[in-house]
């Protein structure tokens, strides 16, 4: 599948499946491994606002992903709806102690940096969490 048509499968995928619940974190079993956790965020710029917006979140949020102990890797999406250009972020981490080392004890709740009024015009305050099922392939550029 091109790696855009991936990622326009992806957003519509978690759109759908959304609820604002925290997949249970079962304890894994040699039926049934430790899965890693999806972690998504929406939030959306003026489309002029952008690419400076995503060079802001370089040095903010998506710095802070990767300095987090038990982060994955974060994808960004992005998509222009007229007035607006969408970003829906998804971060893969180990566990829900790990998404605590980075969003504090109230897993559920967005993480917001100072700049971040400056750039968005929509953003979601919560984020949702989904188990890992499966996961294949790479992006590369």
């Amino acid at each position: 599948m091109p790696p855009a048509t991936f990622a326009s499968a992806l957003a519509v995928i978690l759109a759908s499946v959304g609820g604002g619940q925290t997949p249970s974190a079962a304890a894994p079993t040699p039926d049934r491994p430790r899965r890693a956790l999806a972690r998504t965020w929406r939030g959306a710029t003026r489309p002029e606002d952008a690419e400076t917006y995503l060079e802001y979140q370089r040095g903010t949020g998506l710095r802070s992903y990767q300095r987090t102990p038990g982060n994955l890797g974060v994808t960004v999406l992005t998509r222009n709806r007229g007035s607006k250009t969408e970003f829906l972020m998804v971060s893969l981490w180990e566990s829900e102690d790990s998404i605590r080392r980075f969003a504090g004890d109230t897993i559920d709740r967005a993480v917001f940096y100072p700049e971040d009024d400056r750039y968005l015009v929509e953003r979601d305050e919560h984020v949702d969490h989904f188990e890992v099922v499966f996961q294949e392939g790479g992006l590369s550029r």
